[in-house]
């Protein structure tokens, strides 16, 4: 099993990324591609997510067992449905948090996309409007923390710049 990881910033383009790669798969074993924001548990969630991932999904696919994740409810503020992960097809896993030391450690393959700020922001509050930028500093605060401390970005196999 192949295992892809993108992570960057809120607005890089991670998402458009992650769909672009699916779509351009060569073969007919398309990836599944999970998106971090379907695991987030809520505004506070960034950490949460990020053990998750490895704990819940990565580690299992790894080990051979029975993987996947949880969504959260956003609006219902509550964790719903499990999703497992068939671990005969290929991984994409993408958003904010997703490539932690120990994530990284289970990936075949690490890429970061990074975007001007002001043009990522302008990007984010396009895609999410008001609600996310009355949370825009709280989940700039995770996300600044998560990269001092995991340095994603040094992790990379590539940097793409959008």
């Amino acid at each position: 099993m192949t295992v892809i990881l993108i992570d960057g910033p809120s607005g890089s383009g991670k998402t458009a990324l992650a769909e672009r790669m699916r779509a351009g798969w060569v073969g007919g074993d398309h990836p599944t591609v999970v998106h971090l924001d379907d695991i987030y548990p809520g505004w506070d969630g960034l950490e949460a997510a990020s053990a998750q991932l490895v704990t819940e999904l990565l580690e299992p696919l790894r080990a051979g067992r029975p993987a996947g994740w949880r969504r959260w409810d956003w609006a219902a503020d509550t964790a719903a449905e499990w999703h497992g992960v068939d671990p005969a097809h290929p991984l994409i896993v993408e958003g904010c948090g997703a490539m932690s030391r120990r994530a990284v450690a289970l990936a075949d393959l690490c890429v970061w996309v990074e975007a001007d700020e002001v043009e990522r922001k302008r990007r984010a509050l396009e895609r999410d409007g008001e609600l996310y930028a009355r949370e825009w500093e709280r989940w700039d605060a995770q996300w600044r923390a998560f990269v001092a401390r995991a340095q994603p970005r040094a992790a990379a196999t590539f940097v793409v710049p959008t």
